[in-house]
C-alpha cells in the first residue's frame, strides 16, 4: 500500500506542474487573443491554421507576392499577420501540453489519479481550435467570437480545477489520509454559487462587447453620451444573435444605438456584480475572520476592485491597450478566484475559528 501510495504522490506531483503550466499558458492564450481583437488583427491571416499558405507571416517580397495572389481581396498586413501568429502559436503549444496531460492521466489512472476533467479538457481543446477555425473563416462572427471567448474562459477554469483536485490527490497521498467532503451545508453556498453565476454572466457580457466593438459607445462617466438612461437604445439590434454580418466583420456592423445597448447593459452588470459581492464578501468575512477561509474571500475582493478600476480606466483613458488587455486578463482572474473560493468552501466546509475543537474536515487513516 506503501508504494501505492507513493506512486501516486510522485505521479500526482508531476501531472500537477503540467496542470498549473497549461493553466499559466492558458492566461497567456488569453491575453493574446485579447491583443490580436485590440489591435485589429481579427483576420490579420485570412486563413487557417497558417497564414496566407505559410507557416509564418510572408514578409519578403516573394512570398508576399504569392500571398497577394492567393488572396487578393486581403492584402497582406504583416503588422497584423504577427499578432494573430503568435496567438496561434500560443494556442497550439497549450493544445500540445493539454493533451499530454491527459495521455499521462489516463495511462496513470489506475493509481488513483483523476482523468476523466484531463480527457474532457483536451476535447474541449479541439472544439476550441474549430472555434478559432470559424472566427477567421467566418469573417469575425460576433456569435462565434463571443463562444470562442469564452471558450478560452472556460479551458482555463478546467484547468485551474484540475490542478486544485490534483494537489488535493498530492496532499492525501503524501499524508495517508482520505479526507471526505463535508458533511454540513450552510446559507453561503448558495452565495457562492449566486456569485459565479453572477461572474459568468458578466463575461459572457463583456465578450458579446468586444465581439461587437461595443467597448467605446460610452466615453462618459458616470453617464453614457451625457444621459443617465440614453434614449434611442436599443437592445433587440444590439442582442440580437441572429443578426445578418455580411462579409466580414472587421470593426462591426451594428448601428450606433445597439452598441449602446450592449455598453449599458455590461455596466449595469458591473454594478449588479460589485453590490453582491460587496453584500457577499462582507458577511463573509465576519464568519471567516480569524481561520485560513480569510485569505482567500480577501483574494476575491482584491480582483473584484481592480476589475472594476480597470474597467472604468478603459472608458476613461478611451480604451487604452494595455488596460484593456490587463481587463480581460482580470476578468479571467475574478472568475478564477471565486471558483478557488468555492472549492475551499467545498471542500472544508463552514469556517470554524482558529483554535477551534470542532472541525467539518473527517480524515480516516489508510489501512496500509
Amino acid at each position: 500500500m506503501n508504494e501505492i501510495r507513493n506512486s501516486l504522490s510522485r505521479h500526482a506531483r508531476i501531472l500537477t506542474r503540467w496542470s498549473l503550466l497549461a493553466s499559466l499558458l492558458a492566461v497567456v492564450v488569453i491575453m493574446l487573443g485579447a491583443w490580436t481583437r485590440l489591435v485589429d488583427a481579427g483576420l490579420g491571416c485570412p486563413d487557417w491554421p497558417g497564414c496566407y499558405g505559410f507557416l509564418t507571416v510572408p514578409h519578403d517580397e516573394a512570398r508576399m507576392a504569392i500571398a497577394n495572389a492567393r488572396f487578393p481581396e486581403t492584402p497582406v498586413e504583416v503588422e497584423k499577420g504577427w499578432p494573430e501568429m503568435i496567438h496561434r502559436y500560443a494556442a497550439g503549444a497549450l493544445g500540445l501540453v493539454v493533451f499530454g496531460l491527459a495521455a499521462f492521466a489516463f495511462r496513470h489512472r489506475r493509481e488513483g489519479l483523476p482523468f476523466r476533467l484531463p480527457l474532457f479538457i483536451a476535447f474541449f481543446i479541439v472544439l476550441q481550435g474549430a472555434f478559432g477555425m470559424w472566427t477567421v473563416t467566418l469573417k469575425l462572427w460576433p456569435q462565434v467570437v463571443a463562444l470562442h471567448l469564452l471558450g478560452g474562459f472556460t479551458t482555463l477554469s478546467m484547468l485551474v480545477l484540475l490542478t486544485l483536485r490534483l494537489r488535493g490527490k498530492q496532499q492525501q497521498a503524501a499524508a495517508g489520509v482520505v479526507q471526505t467532503r463535508p458533511a454540513e451545508r450552510n446559507r453561503f453556498r448558495p452565495w457562492l454559487y449566486g456569485g459565479l453565476a453572477l461572474v459568468v454572466m458578466q463575461i459572457a457580457l463583456g465578450a458579446w462587447t468586444a465581439a461587437n466593438y461595443a467597448a467605446v459607445a460610452c466615453t462618459d462617466l458616470p453617464t453614457c453620451q451625457g444621459e443617465w438612461w440614453p434614449a434611442d437604445m436599443d437592445f433587440a439590434h444590439g442582442f440580437d444573435v441572429t443578426q445578418h454580418v455580411g462579409p466580414n466583420y472587421l470593426g462591426g456592423q451594428l448601428t450606433a444605438d445597439g452598441r449602446v445597448a450592449i455598453h449599458v447593459t455590461h455596466r449595469l452588470g458591473a454594478m449588479i456584480l460589485l453590490a453582491y459581492f460587496t453584500v457577499f464578501l462582507a458577511l463573509l468575512w465576519r464568519r471567516a475572520k480569524q481561520t485560513s477561509m480569510v485569505r482567500h474571500v480577501q483574494l476575491v475582493a482584491v480582483v473584484l476592485a481592480a476589475q472594476i478600476v480597470l474597467g472604468l480606466a478603459n472608458i476613461v483613458f478611451h480604451i487604452p491597450l494595455a488596460v484593456a488587455v490587463a481587463h480581460n486578463a482580470m476578468g479571467a482572474g475574478l472568475l478564477l478566484a471565486v471558483i478557488n473560493l468555492l472549492w475551499r468552501f467545498h471542500q472544508q466546509g463552514l469556517p470554524q475559528p482558529v483554535g477551534a475543537t470542532h472541525t467539518t474536515t473527517i480524515e480516516r487513516e489508510v489501512t496500509a
